[in-house]
């Protein structure tokens, strides 16, 4: 995997956020949660993100923020 996650580039969609090496938006995995899709559904959707990166963004999502 890449050892970035997300790249913003203004080439690319403008400078939104986006998984590394796609030009598939971060925003598009929480949308399709939130939505009550599974990961497998946003995967299958965007094939050019991978599992490991969606659960990477995922796992770095939940984790607390060290100023809570």
């Amino acid at each position: 995997m890449t050892d970035t996650l997300i790249e913003r580039n203004p080439e690319i969609l403008g400078g939104t956020p986006v998984f590394a090496g796609t030009r598939v938006p971060v925003r598009i995995l929480m949308e399709h949660l939130e939505a009550g899709d599974r990961l497998d559904d946003f995967l299958d959707d965007f094939p050019t993100v991978t599992r490991e990166q969606a659960v990477s963004l995922l796992e770095h999502a939940e984790k607390p923020s060290r100023n809570e």
